[in-house]
């Protein structure tokens, strides 16, 4: 099981406060807490608010690497700031993320297989998140196939169906589970699978129950990591 630390993101009050006034020890202890919680992996984005995204995530990266050597998922909608962060990681990145969108994967895919990254693909388009399990499928299949254009290993593909909040959508869990296993049918070897688990309890009070409830359910269909 992969575990992906997700709070090392500027949309967060505290981090976009941290970046802004440069305040290492901040990132750092974020960094550090999610290791020692379990965390394998660490995101970082910048935020929606950065004025400078491409500086800004080299310093979060710099400031990460002086205290541990997980890897790192690069976490941004703008390609440059995605490199940025590529040129200067000391392992193994992962890119999140790309849509289906042909544009977005032709500039995602194109980083990934230049820096030898893994990637997280969304099963969404220009028209949204899909609301059925086919759909989805369908999605996943044409990131799969664009995938192999560019000569990517599909083991270091990761497809993320997209959950829904629990409270406002109750009936796409089922959705969302049935496509983790269809997933791995798609090639051989199988595509890896994520999803972000703190979406499922959106909005919700009991948030840890619901959480390691889906995530229990997710894993016995197929989940590498959430």
């Amino acid at each position: 099981m992969i575990i992906i630390g997700e709070l090392i993101n500027g949309m967060y009050k505290d981090v976009g406060k941290a970046i802004l006034n440069k305040e290492t020890d901040v990132i750092q202890h974020l960094a550090q807490e999610q290791v020692r919680a379990g965390a394998t992996i660490l995101d970082v984005n910048t935020g929606p608010y950065s004025k400078n995204p491409m500086d800004d995530m080299k310093w979060l990266i710099e400031s990460i690497q002086k205290v541990t050597d997980v890897p790192l998922s690069l976490d941004s909608t703008k390609s440059d700031v995605i490199e940025e962060g590529l040129k200067i990681v000391k392992k193994r990145a992962i890119i999140n993320s790309t849509s289906a969108d042909a544009d977005k994967m032709d500039k995602i895919f194109s980083l990934t297989k230049k820096y030898n990254a893994q990637v997280i693909g969304l099963t969404m388009d220009r028209s949204g998140i899909p609301n059925s399990k086919d759909k989805r499928l369908e999605l996943a299949a044409t990131i799969v196939a664009k995938a192999m254009e560019f000569d990517i290993a599909i083991d270091d593909l990761y497809l993320d169906p997209i959950a829904f909040p629990v409270n406002v959508a109750q009936q796409q869990g089922p959705e969302v589970l049935e496509a983790i296993r269809e997933f791995a049918h798609l090639s051989d070897p199988a595509p890896r699978t994520v999803i972000g688990l703190s979406n499922v309890s959106q909005g919700a009070k009991p948030r840890s129950l619901i959480n390691r409830t889906f995530l229990a359910m997710a894993l016995s269909s197929g989940l590498t990591a959430a």
